[in-house]
């Protein structure tokens, strides 16, 4: 993500009503002018470092994520949507930690496609999911649905709308000072949300504001996209006098910029 892997969750949400509130009108997303193939290039493998938990991002496909999130204390990890499971194995070594769990957001093949494979190059593997659709899953979860890792407690949360099994994984260590983390998948974007594909506004809405927007204002959003200046380019599109909106975007272009050398 530009931006969204290390700011806070109202930052996240700042735009629902420029933005997500016309996307769940709509259900858009749209990829814009910029090449698919520049879209993959400049984004970088990043680490964010917390004394409880790393988490690093694993750029995937043309604009995807996977997330290893690493308990420090017990060097367990787990896997956010591993669809290119090589990678994985590749920082799993790199982190000398022991991977232990795939957690899914939802069954589409960008983001569950890398399971099967993953779970015969790493035995032992527990694959949590929402959906019995979810390749190779083992652990079928729902709302608040809770487990571990290593020392790590993860809660699910039930979104769905862009497909009728989505889970979000919130992330917290018990008496820790840091923020937390969450995973949403398909459900939110930086200035937008995912599309209809099996739902309707009403539960996106309840998504984003009754489940998303209610958790402590200090969350870090991880994506399951990188779609920051096409969200908020078409949020401008919708509301061309919306300064913040155009604050936000001449932000996120600076940011690319110093990422990659490229200019949208």
């Amino acid at each position: 993500m530009m931006f969204g892997c290390s700011r806070r969750l109202w930052c996240a949400l700042s735009f629902l009503g420029a933005a997500a509130g016309c996307r769940v009108g709509f259900a858009y997303l749209g990829t814009g002018s910029v090449s698919k193939q520049l879209e993959s290039d400049f984004r970088k493998t990043k680490l964010v470092v917390q004394h409880n938990m790393k988490i690093e991002l694993l750029p995937a496909l043309t604009d995807n994520y996977m997330y290893l999130l690493i308990d420090e204390e017990t060097k367990e990890a787990a896997i956010v949507d591993p669809v290119q499971p090589q990678k994985v194995v590749d920082a799993v070594k790199k982190h000398g930690v022991k991977l232990t769990s795939v957690l899914t957001t939802h069954h589409h093949w960008d983001h569950a496609g890398g399971n099967e494979k993953l779970v015969k190059m790493v035995s032992g593997l527990k694959v949590y999911g929402g959906d019995s659709r979810v390749g190779a899953l083992t652990q079928r979860v729902s709302h608040l649905t809770t487990f571990q890792v290593g020392s790590l407690h993860v809660k699910c949360l039930f979104t769905p709308c862009h497909t009728s099994g989505h889970i979000c994984y919130y992330v917290t260590k018990p008496n820790s000072s840091e923020p937390p983390a969450v995973f949403t998948g398909d459900t939110l974007f930086v200035a937008g949300c995912g599309k209809f594909f099996e739902g309707t506004a009403e539960e996106m809405y309840q998504a984003l504001i009754e489940i998303l927007g209610r958790l402590p204002p200090e969350t870090r959003v991880y994506c399951g996209h990188e779609y920051t200046i096409n969200n908020l380019k078409f949020a401008r599109h919708v509301e061309p006098n919306n300064e913040a909106i155009k604050q936000k975007l001449a932000w996120a272009k600076v940011r690319r910029t110093e990422i990659s050398g490229f200019s949208s």
